[in-house]
């Protein structure tokens, strides 16, 4: 199992095609955005307590169809990922102070 401490808007990479971005939260919760494909089975270990389902092959959980996101939750979203090209930005920006102002 692999610990991390992170701040909101950081996220962690599994694979190819799943990252999880940590949006902040309290001491008690937390909020995280799972963006990964749909054939993966994602569930709570809550929900899947709540209705005596192991978390094995074959106890996947039912998916409905996606419910449209809030426009509360898209600004959220836009602004994490805006926030990250910035920090991104500024980090190349350090390592090439001179790029800037078109030297090597």
């Amino acid at each position: 199992m692999l610990k991390l401490s992170v701040k909101p808007g950081e996220y962690v990479l599994i694979g190819d095609d799943i990252k999880i971005v940590f949006a902040g939260g309290s001491s008690n919760n937390i909020r995280i955005l799972v963006d990964a494909p749909k054939s993966y089975n994602i569930a709570r270990s809550e929900a899947l307590e709540r209705y005596g389902m192991a978390p094995d092959p074959g106890n996947e959980v039912k998916h409905y169809r996606d419910r449209e996101l809030s426009p509360e939750a898209k600004e959220k979203i836009k602004a994490i990922l805006m926030e990250e090209r910035k920090k991104a930005r500024r980090a190349e920006a350090a390592k090439n102070p001179l790029k800037k102002y078109g030297g090597s």
